[in-house]
């Protein structure tokens, strides 16, 4: 007597499965997709075609060398660094997992510790390049940290490392055990809002900070806040001229909170008032075009499939649930990083491009512009030209030849 068939319809399921999973993962990449190119847009015209500029026309043959050689070592040291970072943590991935035997704190008390001790590791092996970095800097009068002091203040910094790593590490856990294999889901979202949180309260966190007090400066900071649509905006004066002598300022908040930091090195007279009034109009131009925002939302679009990927090579050792996971998943989260850092760095380029742009637009000043970005190389040691691997590798800003192209361009009439 032959036996009844089986029920097709268990089968049917069986096979639609893999096709709705399909089906979602091409939805999400093609969601993934537009939002990138949303924030890929630019107020820099599309068709911008930037002159020539030779780094011989703007500095001598001695710095072009002497800044070649500079970068070039820091460059090696940061290359170093990051493969000794990536060999103990998959020491760590390896082997981490044993030291959980020793620990009675429970699985997210156990994960938090394990995750705490990998990145003491990392601080161990970055401090050898850490100082090397220094002792080439302070030769070349860009830096006055001490040794001790650079230690010690980077060992006090890996306390905010653990805080920050014990939360995340409680939070993607915790989800973990709750939904799974699905937890990055929610973890992701949760990451990018508390990054958006950060960026929020970021203005206060900033040390050694005053109120700028030169009346014609901050004048023209509220000038060029109402010419750039963001009124309002204010400016402070962080000290740092303890710890070094290169320029610099940066954006910080948004909203209410919003404001430009200049450092007191670039207000100590080697820069002109025209110069210091390009540098505020370019960082005012990041407040106009929302570029820390634009970084939450790319950080999110970096998290989604990080956090993927760290699931499935956590999986084999039971999920990040489980705290012997935890080793692999910082070893996985730290090569992604590493991974896409030159991807990021052609958004920071891009940003930094628009933000010229914006103060090219703001104040129609292209020779101050010239003069300021061949400054700011002088002073800060830096190669007007670095070689293609450095460039993507590390720039996150385009180089000073480029900038002063785009400069030039503004000036022939590009608009």
């Amino acid at each position: 007597m032959a036996e009844p068939a089986a029920p097709q319809h268990g089968g049917r399921a069986l096979r639609r499965a893999p096709l709705a999973v399909a089906l979602a993962l091409a939805l999400a990449a093609l969601a993934w997709l537009l939002a990138a190119h949303a924030l890929w847009q630019s107020s820099v015209p599309a068709g911008l075609r930037l002159p020539h500029v030779a780094a011989g026309s703007l500095f001598d043959a001695h710095y072009l060398a002497s800044s070649r050689s500079y970068e070039l070592l820091l460059d090696i040291v940061g290359v170093l660094a990051e493969l000794a970072v990536l060999a103990v943590l998959w020491i760590y991935a390896r082997r981490g997992a044993v030291l959980m035997r020793e620990s009675a704190a429970g699985p997210l008390g156990t994960g938090m510790l394990l995750g705490m001790l990998g990145f003491a590791f990392v601080w161990l092996v970055e401090v050898p390049f850490r100082l090397v970095a220094v002792w080439w800097e302070r030769r070349h009068g860009v830096s006055h940290a001490g040794y001790v002091e650079t230690v010690l203040s980077s060992f006090l910094a890996l306390g905010g490392t653990f805080v920050f790593v014990s939360f995340a590490l409680l939070v993607a856990m915790g989800l973990a055990r709750i939904t799974r294999r699905w937890w990055w889901l929610l973890a992701a979202p949760v990451f990018a809002a508390l990054a958006l949180l950060s960026v929020y309260v970021s203005p206060y966190l900033v040390p050694n900070t005053h109120a700028l007090k030169d009346p014609v400066t901050k004048g023209e900071v509220a000038a060029l806040a109402r010419r750039e649509r963001v009124p309002g905006t204010s400016a402070e004066v962080q000290d740092v001229r303890r710890f070094t002598t290169a320029p610099n300022a940066e954006s910080v908040g948004f909203g209410p909170t919003r404001r430009v930091i200049l450092w007191d090195t670039l207000l100590d007279g080697r820069f002109d008032r025209s110069e210091v009034r390009v540098v505020i109009a370019h960082e005012l131009g990041h407040i106009t075009h929302g570029h820390l925002l634009k970084r939450v939302a790319w950080l999110m679009l970096f998290l989604l499939p990080a956090t993927a990927l760290v699931a499935l090579a956590t999986a084999r050792r039971g999920g990040l649930g489980r705290p012997e996971a935890v080793p692999l998943a910082l070893l996985v989260f730290v090569a992604l990083q590493l991974v896409a850092a030159p991807l990021m760095n052609v958004v920071l380029r891009r940003d930094e491009a628009e933000a010229d742009w914006s103060a090219l637009r703001a104040t129609d000043d292209p020779q101050s512009a010239r003069t300021l970005f061949v400054n700011l190389a002088r002073t800060s040691h830096a190669d007007p030209d670095p070689p293609a691997w450095s460039y993507v590798l590390f720039a996150t800003h385009p180089s000073i030849v480029q900038r002063v192209a785009m400069a030039d361009a503004w000036q022939q009439g590009a608009r």
